[in-house]
């Protein structure tokens, strides 16, 4: 391998996002893969049968229209993102269902009762969604980008993060839709992170919608790699970085790791009490991830969830909490919640004509081996009846076998460490500059530096920013757009 100003370890999103804004600032970058193909947390890939097209891990992108980094990018001029017809809905017995459309007055039409507190709660987050993305979007230490916006989001969090979450509302359809949202933390509910987490993508499905890649989520990274590349950058895969001594001299090495999987490679090089404090910092449960190839539609009771992009499977607000709760105690849950996206609803290039291909997973406890492939599709026959028999073909994936596809979700926690309010804040330790490391030229720019989880490219972008900043003298942003 050459000598290079800059080595990223890792060709996830993140790690690929530090190495474009590295490269744009004119310098020298080389990306080193462990995998065989780039993609990390955004790969797509045939998984069931010849001609399905599944995500491996993430599926819908709320923040590909969010993420400060990826609007900078104009990832929507590089690659097709289409919106179904709503974001999100929420299937309850009875074929009843809750749509969060990006029209927040029919979302709330459809709220009965519940409607117009629905939009009180809701409306003044939309009106300031670039807000609420740049403070949810940022290291929470700092000052809040949008101070009044902040406070705004906060009282919201701190209702629908406590016992009173059900005060304003009188039925469950739109309790139940948030709670849906709110779940994808992975954590007990009611809680300050799952509602924040929740109420930050439920203004982002009104705001702008959760936009799916056409061709899968690939794309996403395959844009910010060929943007690399014009740029004088490289990528050499299958290449496994156990030690620092392997890397290629640099002045600044950036990894899309870990702590710990950053504690191993840098051994006795990291000081003893940044060491310990990766040492404490804490991973979450896991998921367990079914992939389907299906026939046809998935024929919901409710005829308003078939052009939905994600479904929150679980029924009412009560039963999610009880399903968390058992997940959180190290439990199985006996009637999960599961997470489904329909991408081939509006793209025709992931299934042959006529049939579809679902995603789906549900929450267990951290390091299980349990296949959930029967959990998963026992809750969609519950609202969905004759679901099972559409399965031409089923692919499960454990939580241990999360971790053996992808070492960053450490024992099934794709988050790269529990979302929690204090580890939000200590992510991975407390400082205005997480991702810089105390060994000189490394820096951390996974998702367990700060803004946390999720396909937002904002995590590398902060690191190669703080590396500009630190190894090169470089201050001002580079720019990355097409023009």
């Amino acid at each position: 391998m050459t000598d290079a100003d800059a080595v990223v370890v890792g060709a996830g999103p993140n790690g690929l996002a530090a190495a474009v804004t590295l490269a744009r600032a004119g310098l020298r970058v080389h990306v080193l893969e462990r995998d065989d193909t780039i993609g990390g947390g955004a790969r797509t890939k045939e998984l069931t049968l010849p001609g399905f097209r599944h995500d491996v891990c993430s599926a819908v992108h709320p923040m590909a229209l969010a993420s400060r980094f990826f609007r900078e990018f104009q990832l929507g001029r590089r690659i097709e993102l289409r919106h179904p017809e709503a974001a999100y809905g929420h299937p309850l017995d009875g074929g009843r269902a809750a749509v969060a459309y990006r029209d927040l007055d029919r979302t709330a039409a459809g709220l009965g009762r519940d409607g117009p507190a629905y939009r009180r709660l809701m409306a003044p987050l939309v009106d300031r969604a670039d807000g609420v993305a740049a403070f949810t979007g940022s290291n929470l230490l700092g000052v809040p980008p949008d101070p009044l916006t902040a406070v705004r989001f906060g009282l919201r969090a701190l209702e629908q993060g406590s016992p009173l979450w059900n005060l304003r509302f009188a039925e469950d359809a739109a309790p139940a839709m948030l709670t849906g949202v709110a779940a994808h933390t992975i954590l007990p509910l009611p809680g300050l992170a799952p509602a924040g987490a929740g109420l930050a993508l439920a203004t982002y499905a009104h705001a702008r919608g959760w936009p799916i890649p056409v061709g899968g989520s690939q794309a996403i990274v395959d844009a910010l790699a060929d943007d690399l590349r014009a740029h004088g950058g490289t990528i050499t895969t299958g290449v496994e970085v156990a030690d620092l001594a392997q890397l290629p001299r640099a002045r600044a090495t950036v990894f899309d790791v870990t702590p710990k999987a950053l504690l191993a490679i840098a051994g006795d090089r990291m000081p003893h009490a940044y060491a310990r404090a990766l040492g404490r910092f804490a991973y979450g449960n896991g998921v367990a991830k079914v992939d389907f190839a299906l026939s046809g539609p998935v024929p919901w009771t409710n005829p308003e969830l078939r052009s939905v992009g994600t479904v929150h499977v679980g029924g009412t607000r009560a039963e999610i909490a009880r399903a968390e709760r058992d997940v959180a105690r190290g439990r199985h849950a006996a009637s999960p919640y599961v997470l489904v996206a329909q991408p081939s609803i509006i793209d025709g290039t992931r299934a042959p004509e006529g049939a579809q291909v679902l995603w789906a997973y549900t929450h267990v406890p951290r390091g299980s081996g349990l296949d959930q492939r029967e959990a998963v599709t026992a809750q969609l026959e519950r609202f969905a009846p004759g679901f099972r028999d559409l399965i031409l073909a089923a692919a499960g994936r454990t939580a241990m076998q999360m971790e053996q596809y992808d070492p960053n979700y450490v024992l099934g926690d794709i988050a790269s460490g529990a979302p929690t309010i204090g580890q939000l804040l200590r992510r991975p330790v407390v400082s205005t500059d997480p991702w810089r490391t105390p060994i000189e030229g490394v820096f951390l720019a996974s998702a367990s530096t700060p803004p946390g989880p999720g396909v937002t490219g904002l995590n590398g972008w902060y690191a190669a920013r703080s590396a500009l900043r630190h190894r090169f003298g470089i201050r001002a942003l580079p720019n990355l757009s097409l023009d």
